[in-house]
């Protein structure tokens, strides 16, 4: 049997990780110096984060480094018990980069060691659905090896499509131009992003209104699931409930029977998006290109 490991943006509850004896690595935040840790909700109130970004503060977050790794991956190397480790997209942060490097520096004192990294290319619910994935498969009875080619197969069918409320959190941690935050927030657009088969974030079309955004974000998974409607749908964000509650309707609308759930995005991601941020993940029948 092999141990399947992942981290804390994968946004899936606590709980569900649990039961199916998946262990997490976690990222770290810092506001006004002080360091927290997110450990899906064990330390924090996720809720009270959301307020602090929506009265403007501003966090940090920071990658896991490789000592981090080399740890983590140790305690299982050394009992001989192989690990696949399903990760936050190599697109979006250097962590993965470190995952390898202590994999490489295990395998130096651990030459026998089995240790695989899956690049998800995903965050939030869409790296959670990954690892779903990889538990659906391990408990089905697919090998190591037929787990990751799975993931070789079918990683990039991920369709995850996303929305924010304030383009300022999306300037800061990089991902648009000062210029390009100032008009959309004068215009009021909310932005349709995705993340692309580099498992980067890219702009995929601009609405003048939220509930627009939040339809467009619908009507997009209600698509992607025509192929297999009876698979999990992840929606997430970071603390409008109300506007995941609208999307949830809008599907079931379109599909009845859809098995949605709504999960908080976690402090690393919800730094970057600010509040407000709507997420949407299913499986489509077509890469992602």
């Amino acid at each position: 049997m092999y141990q399947i490991l992942t981290d804390s943006e994968c946004d899936l509850p606590l709980e569900t990780l649990q039961s199916s004896d998946v262990d997490a690595i976690y990222f770290h935040t810092k506001i006004d110096d002080k360091d927290l840790v997110n450990d899906l909700g064990q330390s924090y109130d996720i809720n009270d984060f959301y307020q602090q970004i929506r009265n403007g503060v501003m966090p940090t977050t920071t990658q896991v480094n490789i000592g981090e790794y080399f740890e983590f991956f140790k305690k299982y190397v050394e009992k001989q018990i192989p690990i696949v480790y399903v990760g936050f997209s190599s697109g979006l942060s250097g962590s993965l980069s470190s995952a390898k490097q202590a994999k490489e520096m295990l395998l130096e004192s651990y030459p026998d060691a089995d240790i695989r990294i899956i690049d998800t290319l995903a965050a939030s619910g869409g790296e959670g659905q990954m690892v779903l994935s990889a538990i659906r498969l391990q408990k089905s009875g697919a090998s190591l090896d037929e787990l990751v080619a799975w993931f070789d197969k079918n990683k990039l069918r991920l369709q995850q499509w996303f929305t924010v409320d304030d383009l300022n959190y999306l300037y800061h941690g990089g991902r648009v131009s000062r210029a390009s935050a100032a008009l959309g927030t004068l215009l009021k657009v909310k932005p349709i992003l995705d993340v692309d088969p580099d498992g980067k974030l890219r702009m995929v079309s601009k609405t003048r209104t939220r509930k627009k955004s939040l339809m467009e974000l619908a009507e997009k998974i209600v698509a992607a699931v025509q192929s297999d409607k009876n698979q999990p749908i992840i929606i997430t964000t970071s603390g409008d409930y109300e506007a995941a509650e609208f999307v949830k309707g809008h599907i079931l609308s379109k599909v009845a029977d859809a098995d949605i759930q709504i999960y908080p995005i976690g402090m690393t991601i919800s730094s970057h998006t600010g509040f407000g941020c709507v997420a949407v993940f299913a499986m489509g029948s077509e890469l992602r290109k």
